[in-house]
């Protein structure tokens, strides 16, 4: 699906000397400066009628015409009466905290069910959105913070503050191994070389950085904070099964299940049962794309997460007695 964008306006006097991607970003803030450089490079932007590159400068006074077309979300996603677990929402934002099991995006297999199908029937105007407002995603089985814009400003600003790295997302998680300290894991991540569903470690992959500290040490699991300086998929199961301390539960980055030596009957069934990785985004913040304010969010683990917990504090609990 496509909608035709027709625009026509004189580039300010101000803006003299500044390059035209720039220039444009400034003069069609609805538009991010990304989305803009490659309707230059297509062809779709004249000045004066001519075509520049999005490096050229502009003197000001010049006639821009912007004659191109903007993809829109998929004609298949429908909309579906879902409930959402709701924190925050105003003209620009929706902040839901997303349960364990539901996709994001409809896909292969996924085409109901998901984030993007309760999004459009709570809010209809999403579908004039890209990816339905959907500016970043966490994993099925994970827990937590989303942030959705539903204006094009909005969602031109989430996407520039992600870019530039302001965005805060720390997740909470439950680690296999005992952690002496906190640290930060700097490694470029890609898809495996060999199995395309997975995320690895790659030196031809993107910059991935996160942050974590240690909450809490158990007899053979650490409870952690992470703190994300970017945004990979699978970007802290990858990392951490990379220092050799998987997400508890991790089913594709976990490894093999080793029983921990002395640990009690009822506590080794609780994490057998577990089927998910220790995963929870608890805390997302950024500056509200309409007012500029820093804005944040905090929500609580998810039951299953406090439960097992409870159950590793008690374990650890019986060597100190």
């Amino acid at each position: 699906m496509s909608e035709k964008i027709q625009l026509d306006d004189v580039i300010p006097e101000e803006l003299n000397g500044m390059r035209l991607d720039q220039a444009l970003a400034r003069m069609f803030p609805e538009f991010s400066r990304g989305q803009l450089t490659k309707w230059i490079k297509a062809g779709d932007v004249t000045v004066d009628d001519n075509q520049l590159r999005p490096r050229d400068s502009v003197s000001g006074g010049e006639q821009v015409t912007i004659n191109t077309t903007l993809e829109k979300q998929d004609d298949s996603w429908q909309a579906e009466a879902i409930s959402l677990d709701i924190v925050y929402e105003d003209g620009d934002v929706i902040i839901l905290n997303k349960p364990a099991g539901m996709v994001v995006h409809p896909g292969a297999g996924n085409q109901q069910g998901t984030l993007v199908n309760a999004l459009l029937a709570h809010a209809p105007q999403l579908a004039n959105i890209p990816r339905a407002g959907i500016v970043h995603r966490i994993d099925k089985a994970t827990t937590g913070l989303l942030m959705v814009a539903k204006t094009l400003q909005a969602h031109n600003s989430l996407v520039s503050q992600l870019q530039a790295r302001t965005v805060i997302r720390e997740y909470q998680a439950i680690a296999v191994g005992v952690m002496t300290a906190g640290g930060t894991v700097d490694e470029p991540i890609g898809r495996h070389h060999i199995d395309r569903k997975r995320m690895a470690i790659s030196q031809g992959g993107k910059p991935a950085v996160t942050h974590y500290r240690v909450d809490q040490r158990f007899r053979a699991h650490t409870y952690i904070r992470c703190k994300l300086e970017t945004g990979r998929t699978h970007q802290i199961r990858v990392h951490m099964a990379h220092i050799r301390h998987p997400l508890l539960g991790d089913p594709v980055y976990g490894g093999r299940f080793k029983i921990p030596k002395g640990m009690s009957e009822k506590c080794r069934e609780a994490i057998q049962g577990f089927r998910r990785q220790a995963l929870h985004a608890g805390v997302l913040g950024f500056k509200h794309p309409s007012t500029g304010e820093d804005v944040s969010w905090q929500v609580d683990l998810p039951q299953d997460m406090q439960q097992i917990l409870a159950e590793l504090a008690e374990d650890a609990a019986r060597d100190e007695e």
